[in-house]
């Protein structure tokens, strides 16, 4: 199975590489191989599709865990798909064991236990971190406490070829980013057996759906998602609340991802796409709001993003 990414495997003290994974990944904790106190090891992130994803390589003789205090103190807000690319590691959670080989994947749930067993080899892991109220809306409980994704499954190969694509950094992004939601979506739903109990559509899935299809449009806003919706903005706002954004908040939000993806890409290929047509193609028809929003978010300017990617 080719590899991925290449990780960094570098010793360090342990306090450092676990603070490390904790400001990406939020709060684990990291055994020292025979209480040496140093561990070999790196963590980098980096922007695929729609997703922040952790790039994790480590030699632990021990273990990662993330057990009920550190989510009492760090509640967590993500699902971690988890996809082993070198080496091997033993996953554990809510009752559920895995022993990950090159090219397996696990849905990794961050408000459940969870504990990872390298077995003293060098390993290294893709972490693709999927927001949990979006996920969860989405899906319903299909994605919770843990879930192995299967090989056999033919989606499992659809869906390791579409990370692949979106690590490329070719390719429309945003696309890759449906493509990749769509597929974990179906396969989530199909492999525990649950389409005849699944969760009902909400109108807040049937919303984020909307703004992900066409967000990019400059004239689509919350009154035109309210109105396809059938639904009065002041009813839509409601539905929201769950996920702690407004329609408005959530269509920014949508529209400063795509244009980020798609500075991104045209760093990686060269493109001759301007920054105010990109802009303009990702939803934004004001260019000074647009870099006001973008470097809130980013904390960089549009142009560093075109030129460093």
């Amino acid at each position: 199975m080719q590899s991925l990414v290449t990780p960094i495997h570098m010793p360090v003290p342990v306090e450092i590489l676990q603070a490390e994974i904790r400001k990406v990944c939020g709060a684990f904790d990291l055994e020292p191989m025979r209480g040496t106190g140093v561990v070999a090891g790196d963590v980098a992130t980096r922007r695929i599709g729609l997703f922040d994803t952790a790039i994790v390589g480590l030699d632990a003789s021990s273990h990662v865990e993330r057990g009920a205090k550190a989510i009492r103190q760090d509640p967590g807000e993500h699902f971690f798909l988890l996809i082993q690319d070198s080496g091997q590691c033993r996953v554990e959670q809510n009752g559920c064991t895995a022993d990950l080989m090159p090219g397996d994947m696990f849905l990794v749930d961050s408000v459940k236990p969870s504990r990872f067993l390298y077995g003293g080899a060098r390993s290294s892991q893709v972490s693709i971190h999927l927001p949990r109220d979006e996920m969860v809306h989405r899906f319903g409980d299909t994605c919770a406490g843990g879930v192995p994704i299967s090989r056999s499954d033919p989606l499992w190969l659809a869906i390791r070829a579409v990370v692949t694509k979106m690590l490329d950094a070719s390719g429309a992004q945003q696309q890759l980013g449906e493509a990749f939601l769509c597929l974990m979506g179906a396969y989530l739903q199909s492999s525990r057996g649950l389409v005849p109990n699944r969760a009902p559509e909400t109108l807040l899935s049937r919303a984020l759906a909307l703004i992900d299809r066409y967000g990019p449009e400059p004239a689509f806003g919350p009154s035109e998602l309210a109105s396809r919706l059938n639904v009065s903005e002041r009813m839509l706002q409601r539905h929201f609340r769950p996920i702690g954004e407004t329609p408005g908040q959530r269509l920014l939000k949508r529209r400063l991802e795509v244009a980020h993806g798609r500075l991104a890409a045209r760093a990686a290929d060269q493109t001759s796409d301007g920054i105010a047509a990109i802009a303009y193609d990702s939803g934004f028809n004001d260019l000074s709001y647009f870099y006001r929003e973008f470097r809130k978010k980013y904390d960089t300017t549009p142009g560093a993003v075109a030129r460093c990617h």
